[in-house]
Order: structure tokens, then sequence, then C-alpha cells
């Protein structure tokens, strides 16, 4: 039987369905990402690791997830998005539960880098799917709602992740993925076209993915050991190496015939700007999420619960304002919201520098808080929209693996380089909050330079839809023409 590649309407069951795959899909991915994060401190002390443990279990995670997940999106159009998006599922969740089994640091580092191949696959398809399965007409709602409820999953993971912690064990984060990737594949499986490949895998660029995987392995092993182990000659041949790997990639991508990063997309200077965008507001976010529940559990004695509790009013506004926010974007463009987002969310992390002993969370946490998912809820949509738009449908998997990598790759930059200026290696109490205050400010003039990237490269109408004509004055339907014509007598 030929595949199915029947556009689903955005307001019938099946499309509902889509999104739910797509939701479930990428939210679980993101949803790990933020509940690891509340479950560290319990994990470090179970582990016996300290803050350069605690860095590999995030960043080896989005060391495999950033460098692979160009090569996600390539396959999606190779194979099909719906095909790689169930088999990212399944490989996700089976790496999740030998998360949850590891007996050491270590261990865990491996399994977690194994878990992001998986989300490799899985995310880029997971957007890739509304794409490839809604029309033009219905793409921009089904992109605003995707992008509210994943913001929801990546805001409510500190939450569960806190509760799970508290009421079993950090282990439980990672089980929790076993649900929610039945039910996806489930919805998958039923509701999602089966989509034509446009690719042939043998176009697979290997190299690119090899040496994309190992540089930026060697400069982040360079960037959390050098400051816990000291700057001996491994961190620095790392660092030179992985530097050096990472320039390789750009000449092979360069000169390769099918590369896995087309760098004639960034000739389009709204995909560049987006992308800019993205790197700059990521990396400020990466380095909050890391730290700032590190802070309120380990110094200002919050439980893992409060402290992932103390970030909800996050998940309530991307809830409640992303939808709004994508109709604005359709009436206004964009470029306003992708430059006053991140100057909102700036301002946020500029005021959870008030973090200090003693202080209540009313006055020294939410405030922030709330500008800073203001900031979120207004970037977060538009800025997804804008990087699809950008290119043609035959390059979606791509486009969406590329945003995907500058996100993944931004957080873990920010995980291993805000550390490292804040001095926080071998810091604790007030040392630890200071250092964690100064990676805050560091955070906010990012979310500054993000906001600037959007003003000065996106155009003015990016994201514009036109309004549809009252139906009175839309041109009648012509009738078919076996009604205009006799039959021969």
């Amino acid at each position: 039987m030929p595949p199915d590649t029947t556009s689903v309407a955005y307001a019938s069951t099946r499309g509902h369905g889509v999104l739910l795959a797509s939701v479930l899909g990428s939210g679980m991915a993101f949803l790990d990402s933020t509940a690891v994060n509340v479950a560290l401190p319990a994990l470090g002390r179970e582990l016996h690791t300290g803050l350069a443990g605690l860095q590999w279990a995030v960043d080896a995670y989005l060391l495999t997830l950033g460098s692979l997940v160009l090569t996600g999106g390539a396959l999606g159009d190779a194979w099909g998005q719906r095909r790689v998006f169930v088999l990212g599922l399944v490989a996700f969740t089976l790496m999740s539960v030998l998360c949850g089994l590891a007996p050491n640091a270590w261990t865990l580092a491996l399994f977690r880098a194994a878990q992001g191949m998986g989300a490799a696959l899985l995310v880029p398809a997971s957007l890739a799917l509304l794409r490839t399965s809604f029309p033009e007409a219905d793409r921009q709602r089904a992109v605003a709602a995707w992008a509210g409820l994943s913001g929801v999953t990546t805001a409510l993971g500190p939450l569960l992740g806190g509760w799970l912690v508290d009421a079993a064990s950090w282990r439980w984060v990672f089980f929790l993925n076993i649900p929610i990737a039945v039910l996806a594949v489930w919805a998958a499986l039923r509701y999602v076209p089966d989509d034509r490949p446009t690719r042939d895998t043998r176009r697979l660029d290997l190299a690119g993915s090899i040496t994309a995987a190992l540089g930026l392995g060697g400069v982040i092993y360079a960037l959390i050991e050098g400051p816990s182990r000291g700057w001996s000659i491994a961190p620095v041949l790392a660092a030179v190496g992985g530097v050096a790997l990472l320039v390789a990639f750009l000449v092979i991508e360069a000169r390769a015939k099918h590369p896995m990063l087309p760098l004639g997309l960034f000739r389009s200077r709204t995909f560049s700007g987006a992308n800019l965008t993205t790197l700059a507001v990521y990396f400020a976010l990466g380095g909050v999420s890391f730290l700032l529940i590190l802070a309120l559990q380990q110094q200002l004695g919050y439980s893992a619960l409060a402290a992932g509790a103390s970030l909800l009013p996050i998940t309530v506004l991307l809830l409640t304002l992303s939808p709004l926010v994508g109709r604005l974007a359709g009436r206004i463009g964009a470029r306003p919201l992708m430059t006053a987002g991140p100057l909102l969310a700036g301002v946020g992390m500029a005021l959870l520098t008030r973090l200090h002993r003693g202080g209540g969370y009313v006055d020294t946490v939410l405030p922030g808080v709330l500008v800073l998912g203001l900031g979120l809820s207004l970037t977060v949509g538009p800025l997804t929209a804008v990087v699809l738009g950008a290119v043609e449908d035959r390059h979606a998997g791509i486009a969406s693996g590329v945003n995907n990598a500058v996100a993944r790759i931004a957080g873990l930059l920010a995980v291993a380089l805000l550390p490292l200026l804040g001095g926080l290696a071998n810091k604790s109490g007030d040392a630890f909050l200071q250092g964690t205050r100064e990676a805050l400010w560091v955070s906010a003039g990012l979310c500054g330079v993000g906001a600037l990237c959007s003003l000065l490269m996106l155009p003015r109408d990016v994201g514009r839809v036109e309004p549809r004509p009252p139906r009175h004055e839309r041109p009648a339907a012509r009738e078919p023409l076996t009604r205009l014509t006799r039959r021969p007598e």
C-alpha cells in the first residue's frame, strides 16, 4: 500500500491525534531534561559525585543530542518522519530505564549519552511531523499549540521531578518516561500520516556526524574537567583537539555533496537570525535551569519538590499565553515578539540575582520567575514558526534539526561554561550563591543579545499571516465541469 501523505485538518480528531503524538514525544525529552536538574542534588548524594559529576549527568545527554540531532533530522527526511519518530521513542525509553538502574555516576553519564542519541531521532521528527502532516493554512496554529504544550512539559519537569525525588527516588524521574512513551507510540501509529521519504539513506553525512560529536565532546570535557581537576595535559589536548575537529566539521560540511548541515541554509537572513536568537536565549535558559535549582536546594534549603514548584508560574504562563501569542504573531509578525520576549526573559534573570540566604520565595524568586515566564511565552512559539517558515518543505527535518541542535548545544555550553565563569567548581555556601548571581547576570546579558539579533536580522513582516476575507467577499466556488457540460445525445 502506498504511504498515506494526505494533509490532516488541524480541527479534526486526527489532527488532534497528530498534535498529541508530537507534544508527547518532544515533551518527554524536554520534561526529562528539566526533571533531571531537580534530581541532581539527590543523585549526587547517592552516587557520591561532586559538581563535575553533576555536570556530566546533564551534558552527556546534551552532547549526543546536540551533535546528532542534525543526523536525526536527515534520517527523518530519508526514512519518513513517523518511522524515525517511533524509533526514537523506543530507543529513548529503553535508555531511560537503564539510566534509572545506573549504579554509579559514570555509568549514568554513559546511559545519558545513549539516551541523547534516542532523543536526537525523536526531537526533530516530533516537530517535523507538524510540517508534513498539516496543510500550510493550519501550521501556524499547530506550531503555536505545540510550542505552548511542549513548553509546559519543559516547565512541569521540575515539579514532577521534585515530587518523585521526595516521595520515592531520583531513579523514578527516568521511569516516568515509560507510560508517556506508550501513549505517544499509540497516537503516532494511529493518527500520524505515513509520510513519503524525500532523501536517500545513502546520502547521510557520517563524517560530519562523527566530527561534530567528537569535537563538541573534546571541548566540553575540557570545560568540565579542567576547573575541577586542574588544567593538566588531558583537558588542554581535549580542548585543542575538539576545536580542530569542529573546524574540520565546517570544512566537511562546506565540501560534502549531501551535508547534514547545509551551510546554504544560513544564507537566509531570517533563518540565521532566528538561530542566533535561539543560541543566545537557550544558553541563558540552560544556565539558569541548572544553577538555580542547585542553589535553591543546596544553599537555600529548599526540598526537591519546593525547588521544582518554584518554577511552576512559568508553566502557567506558557499554557495560557502561547495560543494568544500565536494569533498575535499572525497579526503583527514575529519580530516584535522575538525582540520583546528575550528582553523580558533577561529582566527576569536579572531579578533572580536577588537570591540570598533567608530571603522568602515571594520577594526573591517569584518576581524573576514571573517575568522570565512572560518572556519565554512571547519567544518560543514565534521563534519555532519563523525557523520552519524560512525553509522549503523538503528541508523541514533539517531545519528542525538545526534549530534543535542550536538549542541543545547552547544548553550544553551553558552547563559547562557558566560554572567556570562563576568559579563554582570548589565553592559552597555564600561563595556558591555569589558565583550563581554572577552567572545569572551573564545569562541576562545574553538574552539582550538574542533580542538584538531578532531586531536587526528578521524581516519586519516575518510570520505575519494575511487575514482571510469575510465569507461574503470570497469568490464563489466554480461548479464542476461535469455539471456545465451537456452529454452528447
